[in-house]
């Protein structure tokens, strides 16, 4: 391991020296405006905005998203509440006796990357067809969901469309929680899983093989490519150079700014992190699965612990915040584009929180060790759950309470909204923006470990599955996180961004076509729970 991570630093020297240069000279703004002006056609494809009146245009992409959802809710007799509490009793293991785990199909042995044996934390489902377990899976899909969408995405969307765009938030999660468990079933029935136990798996896999199985085989070909390209280019964008951008400006803020020592030393907080990434991602799925599972929790616990908090002490206006959000979201007062500009706000900020849909929660719900493709679909529901119901809306209301709500604040960006909701939380508890700084840090860092995930499979799909390959692919995700500190790449951040939601486009197609399919995967792994429970 000591060898990959030194040709990492070793690469990282013309890195900084760029970063170094590109705050004296301006390289990263020549960089930017090049790269836009090259780019801009396929960002202004993807969120292409559709005019519907003077005040109010609506993403396109939102609308395949939402529809989708709605239609494999109906489509799956509303699996999202009536598969809640199975989908608890998964996580928790009470059907673990469905697996045989006595057969064993992947053994203990050492890892090629570090002296430990490999995965000791999951040796009793090591038997499993798999590599990690459903709730190393669960945490490990939803480390690259929770984070900066939460706090930074609903001050926008209270901030624009009132308290009222809670609710709506509220209802699209419900709705993503049944395309969660169509993709994510897909992604386990047809992944690939190599004789030393490797798990490939995600949309690259079920639009080849599911498509094919249709008929359909160079349409699905065709689409898995388009989805493995925009994956990667997302990987190292919205889920790598976004996420520590952001965390560093929030760093950077708590410690004073302009005056802050960080100030200009944005590459010194990239190294620091690229060398924790690079860690963790050179042991693979099970060493992530295994960081994600420890880190998502206690981020999530702290964060919720916080806001509950927050709430409780204002005990007195909580009846007044429901009243606010329920009434806002169908008569709002005051707020531009009136009832579907509110419900507009709520279903975007909702969208960009869970990805339900755009299939990269797949790929990580693919390496779980189970025989049954439907059980992880509904351990995959629950993450929009948790990602927008629980942790959105616990944001929303220490919002709405701390008078945070208002127009004014309309125009934030991201490293802005972060701001706004570490200052409402401030106003109750003083030192709390410290803590929210680390969380902060910690959910860029469990979502860039789960997007080279993520990128990797897209990577080894289309270059194949060597050694060499899967070393360029990390050493190059390692490097990114350090030019994404450093430097302000707003076009290239827009155009990574831009692939994260054009990955919807191929794998919607899919999710359409092979919801037959889940079916199938899902009365037979009901028929064996009833089996189980006589």
């Amino acid at each position: 391991m000591k060898k990959y991570l030194f040709s990492i630093l070793t690469l990282t020297i013309p890195f900084l020296s760029f970063a170094q240069d590109s705050t004296e000279k301006g390289i990263d703004q020549i960089i930017d405006e090049k790269f836009g002006s090259a780019t801009g056609w396929f960002v202004d494809a993807i969120f292409y905005q559709i005019p519907f009146t003077d005040s109010i245009s609506i993403y396109w992409v939102l609308f395949p998203l939402i529809f989708g959802a709605l239609y494999f809710t109906i489509y799956f007799n509303f699996i999202n509440f009536s598969g809640f509490f199975t989908s608890i009793n998964i996580v928790r293991g009470k059907y673990d006796g469905l697996e045989e785990r006595e057969n064993h199909k992947v053994e203990i042995s050492k890892s090629k990357f570090t002296d430990e044996d490999d995965n000791p934390d999951t040796i009793r489902v090591e038997g499993h067809e798999g590599e990690v377990t459903h709730f190393q899976a669960l945490t490990a899909a939803l480390s690259a969901t929770v984070g900066l969408g939460n706090i930074a995405g609903v001050a926008i969307a209270v901030s624009i469309g009132g308290a009222g765009s809670t609710f709506w938030m509220i209802i699209a999660g419900f709705l993503g929680m049944a395309s969660k468990f169509v993709e994510c079933t897909l992604g386990v029935k047809y992944r690939d899983i190599e004789e030393d136990g490797t798990v490939y798996g995600g949309p690259m896999y079920y639009l080849t093989k599911g498509l094919k199985s249709k008929g359909l085989g160079g349409l699905g070909k065709f689409l898995a490519a388009l989805f493995a390209i925009f994956v990667i280019g997302g990987s190292f964008g919205g889920g790598n150079m976004f996420q520590v951008n952001q965390a560093f400006q929030l760093v950077e803020n708590i410690t004073g700014g302009e005056n802050s020592f960080l100030h200009g030393y944005g590459w010194a907080f990239g190294v620091v992190m690229a060398i924790l990434v690079g860690i963790v991602i050179i042991g693979g799925i099970k060493k992530i699965a295994k960081v994600t599972d420890k880190i998502v929790p206690f981020m999530v616990a702290i964060y919720v612990a916080a806001s509950l908090f927050v709430i409780f002490s204002n005990y007195n206006m909580i009846g007044d915040a429901f009243t606010q959000i329920f009434n806002g979201a169908f008569s709002p007062e005051g707020i531009a584009g009136g009832f579907v500009g509110v419900l507009v706000q709520g279903f975007r900020r909702a969208a960009f929180s869970n990805e339900a849909g755009i299939g990269s929660a797949s790929i990580a719900h693919s390496a779980v060790k189970t025989k049954y493709a439907a059980s992880e679909g509904m351990v995959a529901l629950l993450e929009p759950f948790i990602d927008t119901v629980v942790v959105c809306t616990m944001t929303a209301l220490v919002l709405i309470i701390t008078g945070n709500v208002t127009g004014d604040n309309a125009s934030l960006n991201n490293a802005q909204a972060i701001l706004l909701t570490s200052g409402a939380f401030e106003s109750v508890i003083s030192w709390f923006p410290y803590v929210l700084t680390v969380a902060v840090v910690l959910f860029a860092f469990s979502s860039m470990i789960s997007w080279s995930y993520y990128g990797f499979q897209g990577w080894s799909y289309l270059f194949g599955r060597t050694k060499k390959a899967e070393y360029i692919y990390k050493i190059l995700f390692c490097l990114f996180v350090i030019v994404g500190a450093a430097a302000s790449l707003g076009a290239v951040i827009d155009f990574a961004d831009a692939m994260v939601f054009a990955m919807m486009v191929p794998n919607m197609v899919g999710l359409v076509i092979l919801a037959p399919k889940v079916k199938e995967e899902l009365v037979k792994y009901m028929d064996a729970i009833k089996t189980l429970s006589k």
